[in-house]
């Protein structure tokens, strides 16, 4: 009887145990199908849009006419004042009141719903809102005394990764506010200010009005990445929605009109992955260069005056084949040619840097050019301090004219030295330093030459040998400033 109840309890255990499995598998499908309502319900964009209401709302900011004209112009001329005076506070200000979005948008969702109209609409304006901006900056730029290149233009010379980022998620946040039913303002002025498409355009009037067209085209460039990624999230939210197409009575004109529409979408996502491809491509270097430097220059022991100027370096990325990576060294310590072969060498581990030049500009070597950049990089420390542009010219001038007097009194020393010492056999000591001295309207840089002279030395010896060293130093480093001191041990 026991084992024909441990049998029956051994048969019952299997069935119990599919049961637990198949509840176990209940469960779990019930648990995905919640996740998958709860993020349905969290991210579900289509059921409280408003489409009559949202295409209404894009093509009424579409027209740049009367009110909106103005606005415009007066953005512009605050952008480029806070751009000139280096205020982020000014442009941010100048973004919230700027219309600009309205033609991008229009081109965006004219192409997604097959609207000819519309997106001939949207490109007229949008090229009167380029002229228009462009010339209003070209005109303060041009006229107003003040202009300098402040690190708030320069920022929008040269887009990066970021820049296409930022257009592209800026474009569908935009949309998707526009799309909701309430649209919610404060993620429009949100989006105006982080796509930042006004500060480029300034900045092309600021490049033309210094003729300057490097400038002017690497802040074009931003604006038109910009401007196509924000224009192709608009086309993709568009699309998402399901916004009903531009129907026409004449079939042939719809069919024609979906080919145009569709060859534009193509020429508008082309252009945009390229775009990105190569923007990918200069950040990549651009990152693999600077963790080559960490590993490289940051982590080098210099035994004597030697310095790596960081703010130097100077990365440059070409597809051409032209890139290179510069360093700059200061002092009078030069860094061995093995160690820089091994850097070299090193180079090669990071893909995109294969084919790069690696420069290193030394002091110790050739330091006409690493002198004029120092000025530089003096100018952008220092500028910011400075009250007006006559004084940085004469800072600039003072600087420069004390690096010339530098670069013209390198003393020979080992070489004086020795021909010293040949010509007058009562030297005993032989120094030499600079003397920094002032009047107080003026500062002095002066070598300075220090003898000794021997205990058996008559006094009238020491004066006569003293004068005759004096002019001998003079003449033979054609330097009538330096000076001579004179003791006797």
């Amino acid at each position: 009887m026991i084992n024909e109840g441990l049998e029956k309890e051994n048969i019952q255990s299997p069935g119990d145990g599919n049961g637990s499995g198949e509840e176990i598998k209940r469960d779990f499908q019930g648990l995905i199908g919640n996740v998958r309502k709860f993020l349905s319900e969290l991210l579900n964009i289509r059921q409280n849009t408003d489409q009559d209401a949202t295409r209404e709302a894009i093509i009424a900011d579409i027209p740049f006419k009367g009110h909106t004209s103005w606005i415009l112009i007066c953005s512009i001329f605050i952008a480029s004042v806070g751009l000139n005076a280096n205020s982020t506070a000014v442009v941010i200000g100048a973004m919230l009141i700027s219309p600009l979005m309205g033609p991008i948008l229009g081109m965006g969702m004219s192409v997604a719903i097959n609207d000819i109209f519309t997106l001939r609409r949207s490109l007229k304006n949008f090229g009167v809102m380029v002229i228009l901006s462009v010339l209003t900056a070209f005109l303060f730029f041009k006229f107003f005394p003040l202009r300098d290149e402040s690190s708030e233009l320069l920022a929008r010379t040269a887009p990066d990764i970021r820049d296409v980022l930022i257009a592209f998620f800026g474009g569908l946040a935009l949309v998707i506010a526009r799309a909701k039913k309430g649209t919610i303002a404060s993620v429009i002025f949100g989006v105006a200010i982080a796509t930042a498409l006004m500060p480029p355009l300034c900045t092309v009037g600021f490049g033309l009005a210094i003729g300057n067209l490097n400038y002017a085209g690497g802040a074009m460039y931003l604006f038109i990445i910009n401007t196509i990624f924000i224009g192709l999230a608009t086309f993709l939210v568009i699309k998402y929605l399901r916004f009903p197409m531009v129907r026409y009575a004449n079939s042939r004109k719809r069919r024609f009109t979906a080919r145009v529409a569709s060859l534009i979408a193509l020429l508008v996502m082309v252009p945009a992955v390229y775009t990105f491809y190569i923007v990918f491509q200069k950040s990549q270097f651009e990152y693999q260069a600077k963790q080559l430097i960490d590993e490289t220059i940051e982590v080098y022991q210099f035994m004597k005056s030697g310095r790596f100027m960081d703010n130097l370096t100077e990365i440059e990325y070409n597809r051409e084949g032209n890139s290179f990576i510069e360093l700059v060294i200061m002092g009078d310590e030069a860094i061995p040619e093995n160690v820089i072969n091994s850097w070299r060498n090193q180079k090669s581990k990071y893909p995109m840097l294969e084919e790069a030049e690696l420069r290193v500009v030394q002091g110790g070597r050739d330091d006409s050019e690493e002198k004029f950049r120092y000025v530089n990089e003096l100018y952008e420390a220092k500028k910011a301090e400075l009250l007006n542009k006559d004084e940085r010219i004469r800072i600039l001038e003072a600087e420069l004219a004390n690096l010339s007097r530098q670069a013209t009194q390198q003393i020979p020393f080992a070489d004086i030295s020795s021909e010293a010492r040949a010509s007058y056999e009562n030297l005993d000591g032989f120094s030499f330093y600079y003397s920094i001295r002032t009047d107080f309207s003026k500062t002095d840089t002066v070598p300075v030459f220090e003898v000794k002279w021997k205990e058996a030395a008559s006094s009238d010896q020491i004066v006569q040998d003293s004068r005759k060293l004096h002019e001998w130093l003079k003449l033979r480093l054609k330097n009538n400033a330096i000076q001579l001191k004179t003791s006797a041990n």
